[in-house]
């Protein structure tokens, strides 16, 4: 049997804090209505052995999961296998992105001893394949980008078989940290769009869509054996040709694989979702996205950044040598 697993608007983690809310540059906004899910988007909810092992592994790390914080709806099925995203430098991040269910504020300092906690955590997993990712972090000098290299030298120095998969923020007005992170040598390099140029000041305001474009254009000149990857939501009001044009900047930047899923509504304080959109479109999105160039292409409702990333990881290695 299958259920609609709502992390999103049943969230524990907004009794932590209390007397602090979650996002409170939203607070005083107006609520968006909430659209009843369609049948095609279904999780299983969780609660295996699996399930449980790895989020006391987490837990006992103390350390943060992307898979949390966002509400992503496929925690069930990663942490059954053991695939946890972990997010670095705290779960408060300095933008206010109007998609976003992470934790918007001033964060506190970073951790020193978390990139070794986070190797530690990749061990007792035994991860073939891992993800990071982080909150923004524009109050640092370099935006995060020498806690993400020590980050990534942690793990390789523990798991040396471990391919590394990054998430990075764009690194806007930071300059020389995404040398620093490059030339820490992740396996993949993935910097999502979230959405296109027109939906920017409404979806993701602190962002510039042209500089996380040349971001990922950067990765490949610096060193183009760096798999590159960017990802979107849909049924933000999007329109098709627009997708399509955003599938041609990134090819301009040379961008081995490209994410699409439906976008989910975390509270009614959030962007409404404007459409659902159904499974045969994302499947013509995927067929064109093909015909692009690109290497790779995962396109589903229910498709996440670091969804099935171990597998999609073996695929890129398997296309880039065929």
């Amino acid at each position: 049997m299958t259920v609609i697993l709502d992390l999103l608007n049943n969230d524990p983690r907004a009794k932590i804090r209390p007397e602090v809310p979650r996002h409170p540059e939203k607070v005083n906004r107006p609520d968006t209505p909430i659209q009843s899910k369609p049948a095609w988007i279904r999780v299983k909810a969780p609660g295996s052995a699996e399930w449980a092992e790895t989020k006391r592994i987490v837990r006992e790390n103390k350390l943060v999961t992307v898979c949390e914080e966002a509400g992503c709806p496929n925690i069930g099925e990663c942490w059954a296998k053991k695939h946890a995203t972990f997010m670095i430098m705290g779960d408060t991040c300095t933008r206010a992105c109007a998609f976003c269910n992470v934790r918007t504020g001033l964060p506190g300092p970073l951790d020193a001893d978390e990139p070794a906690k986070i190797a530690d955590a990749v061990a007792k997993l035994g991860l073939e394949h891992v993800v990071v990712t982080s909150v923004d972090r524009d109050d640092l000098a370099d935006g995060g980008a020498v806690h993400f290299a020590a980050t990534i030298a942690a793990i390789r120095a523990t798991s040396p078989r471990t391919t590394i998969e990054i998430l990075t923020p764009d690194f806007l007005r930071k300059q020389g940290a995404l040398e620093k992170v490059v030339a820490a040598k992740p396996d993949v390099f993935n910097h999502n769009l979230e959405t296109v140029p027109s939906k920017y000041l409404t979806v993701r305001p602190g962002a510039r869509y042209f500089h996380s474009v040349r971001l990922l254009q950067r990765v490949k000149e610096l060193d183009p054996q760096i798999f590159t990857k960017s990802g979107i939501m849909v049924g933000l009001g999007e329109d098709r040709s627009e997708v399509q044009q955003l599938m041609d900047d990134l090819r301009s930047a040379d961008v081995d694989f490209l994410t699409i899923g439906q976008y989910l509504q975390p509270t009614r304080k959030h962007h409404a979702v404007v459409r659902f959109v159904p499974p045969d479109e994302f499947e013509a999105y995927e067929k064109v996205a093909y015909a692009k160039g690109f290497l790779l292409v995962s396109a589903t409702p229910l498709t996440r950044s670091s969804h099935h990333a171990g597998d999609d990881f073996r695929k890129l290695r398997e296309r880039r040598r065929g």
